[in-house]
């Protein structure tokens, strides 16, 4: 019976835990073994030395309200088109429905700065 060996290269390094005794071994796959396992570690536990901060800077674009003036009506909800001949013709906003506000599309309606939405502060041991 003839057996066609290819040439396998073999690793060989301290850093290794395994090592093959011949090369025919190194193509083989490795077997986990069945007691080895690694604890779980909650991410809870990795960001203990944080704490959220007091979210209390406003918007500046909306002032803290959430919502800004529709800059399509300027805040009436209503756009008059002039015709001709005198006529003018009052419609709706189409921009904001006839609201005469948009949300606030820097903080999406919250009312705080952005970049305080999630920022986190570090507790001090002392």
């Amino acid at each position: 019976m003839a057996t066609s060996s290819s040439p396998l290269t073999a690793l060989y390094s301290s850093f290794l835990s395994y090592t093959p005794s011949t090369p025919s071994m190194a193509a083989l796959p490795r077997r986990r073994r069945a007691g080895c396992r690694y604890p779980r570690i909650p991410a809870v536990d990795l960001d203990q030395n944080t704490a959220k901060r007091d979210n209390t800077q406003p918007c500046f674009p909306c002032s803290g309200s959430g919502a800004q003036v529709c800059r399509f009506c300027t805040g009436k909800g209503t756009v008059t088109v002039v015709i001709g001949g005198g006529e003018t013709e009052v419609s709706n906003c189409v921009n904001c429905d006839g609201v005469g506000s948009l949300t606030c599309t820097t903080c999406q309606g919250s009312g705080i700065q952005p970049r305080y939405l999630d920022r986190r502060e570090f507790k001090d041991d002392d």
